[in-house]
This record gives structure tokens, sequence and C-alpha cells, in this order.
């Protein structure tokens, strides 16, 4: 017995075989669609183009020189020119017995100002928006003082700590004469230098980060907090229920973005605030510091370029371990 394509012609078997012509008019129209969409989004398009040309010029062009880690550079013999090495820069740069020091420091101090960042700029950013209720001009007030160290760079704020903290005329050193309690040589004891440091990242960077919650906040439905009022709830309350959930995105986003730069250390704080006292070492001595000290010492760019190859991946299997935890409890608020 026969089949149906056995009793068509041979032209009209080719015919259904074939998928069927797209017309020109069809064509014109998504062109014409096409543009439209085009014309329409050229604007913003326009305002991105300067941050994607920053990101292509300072981001992904000098993703090029990674290949300086696996070589042992020579300045006249260029990127291409110089010696294969293979992993030699990275057995160098874990073979010291500095090498894991320096690793757990990195680690400890930025946990330490991820956590308290985020519960000091979280608290800060919910007093804001009480005060945001009552007056407006106290509330423009605070967060330009709690927002202005941010634009203070680490020299500057290395002399305020120093004017604070110097033996010989510091004003913590007097307050503590006066109290009848003996002076301390901060700067040779790196057992205060974790608290320390702390303290002066939350005093430069726990404003901006308020200001960035709190306009998670500020964008926040009234209505919600018409509602708990409504039904009796008190402050306390309507900020566990309703803010905190809200701007939980927002807060796991930032956590996520910290976490990848977590090999990462502010080198303005641990170098200038410290002055790089080489008493103070122990506590106070991160991986780029070190780095920064074998640069200028003994001029070994392949190691240094190791160290930030090594930092980068690091950073990027702990962004997606993070985003991976996140998702696996709440998919919505994963990152990617």
């Amino acid at each position: 017995m026969l089949t149906k394509s056995q009793n068509l012609p041979p032209k009209a078997e080719r015919r259904t075989s074939l998928a069927p012509p797209v017309r020109r008019a069809d064509l014109g129209k998504h062109r014409q669609a096409s543009l439209r969409s085009l014309k329409k989004s050229a604007p913003l398009l326009l305002m991105a183009a300067p941050g994607l040309l920053f990101l292509l010029i300072f981001a992904y062009l000098p993703m090029f020189g990674l290949i300086i880690a696996f070589k042992d550079y020579r300045a006249y013999q260029g990127i291409l020119g110089s010696a294969w090495v293979g992993l030699q820069n990275f057995r160098f740069l874990f073979s010291t017995q500095d090498a894991w020091h320096i690793t757990s420091n990195t680690l400890l101090m930025n946990a330490l100002f991820i956590v308290t960042s985020l519960v000091a700029s979280l608290a800060i950013a919910l007093m804001l928006n009480e005060v945001r209720d009552t007056s407006k001009i106290l509330s423009r007030f605070y967060q330009s003082t709690l927002f202005f160290p941010y634009f203070l760079s680490w020299v500057i704020v290395g002399y305020f700590v120093f004017a604070l903290l110097n033996t010989n005329s510091g004003m913590v050193d007097k307050i503590l004469v006066q109290f009848g309690l003996p002076s301390i040589d901060w700067y040779g004891s790196p057992q205060y230098w974790p608290v320390i440091l702390v303290l002066v990242n939350l005093w430069k960077n726990a404003g901006f980060w308020s200001i960035v919650y709190l306009a998670g906040m500020v964008a926040i439905n009234p209505e919600y907090y018409e509602a708990a009022e409504m039904d009796g709830a008190s402050k306390w309350q309507q900020i566990r229920s309703i803010t905190l959930p809200l701007i939980m995105p927002l807060i796991i986003i930032n956590v996520l973005l910290s976490i990848g730069r977590i090999f990462y250390a502010d080198f303005g704080l641990f170098f200038q605030v410290t002055h790089d006292s080489s008493r103070l070492y122990s506590a106070t001595d991160v991986i780029d510091t070190y780095v920064y000290r074998a640069l200028t010492t003994l001029g070994d760019v392949g190691m240094s370029s190791a160290a930030g190859f090594y930092q980068s991946v690091v950073g990027f299997i702990l962004v997606v371990l993070s985003n991976w935890i996140v998702r696996r409890v709440d998919p919505d608020k994963a990152l990617f």
C-alpha cells in the first residue's frame, strides 16, 4: 500500500519538504521593527556607552595581561617575548612562610569588614528612614555628614588616625594619661589593630552603604506601613516584617559582590593608615601589601600578576558558590 508521500507528484513532494519561503514584505517589517526599537533605545544606549567603554578599556582589554602570571616577564622582551615559566610564579608566591599568614589576614579582616559594615549601615539607614518621616532638613544634614568621609583619601584618613594614636602627642594617649592609665605604643602593638582598622573602615564607608540601603527603603510602598499601623504593629515589627524582607535582595547582592572581593584588601587602608609599620605586619599584612613590597624590592612583575590572578579566580569561585547557596534557599533572591 502506498503512503501519502508516495502518492504525491515529485514536485509537490519537494515543495512540502522545504520550509515555507519568507516573503520580502515580512523581512521589511522585521527590519522596520528593529530600527524602531533601536531608535527608541538610542538614548539609553548613549547613556550606557561611557560605562561600557570604561569596562572595555579597564576591565576586559587588560585581561590579556594575565599571561604575565605564567611568564618570566622582562620589559625589554615584552609580554609575548618573555620566557614561559608555567606555574613557577605561583610556586614562588606560596612557597614562602608568609603566604598562608597573609591569606588568613586578608580573609579575616575582609570578613570582619563585610559583617560590621552590613550591620552598621543597615542600622544607620533604618534610623535615617525614621528621621526622613519627621524632618527632611535633618535627614539631608545627617546623610551629607555621614557620606562626607567616603570622599576622603586614605592618605588623609591615615594622618587623622596618626593624630589620634601618636604616642608623643596623640589625643587618645592624652586621654589615657589623664585617667591614670599607661600610654600605649599603638604603632608597635599589633593586637589592637584589627579593631582599629574595623572602626576606621566603618567611619569611612558605613555612610555610603547606609545611603544605598536608604534608597532601597525609600522605594518601599508606604501603603504597607499604613496597613501595618492599622493592625497595631510597632516600629520594630514593621522593620522586621516589611523593611528588611523587601530590601533583602539588595542586601544579598551587596554581600555577594563583597564576597567576590574578599581576597582583595583595601590597599590604602592597610598601607596608609598603618604607615606600613613593620611591627604591625603580624596583624595587618595582607596579600596586596605583601605583593606591593615584593614588587618594589624584587621587581618581580610575574609574581605580582600571579597573585592578582589567584585573587580573581578565588573571588569568582566564591561568588558562584555563594550565589548557588542563595539559589538553593530562595531562587528569586539569587544574583544569577
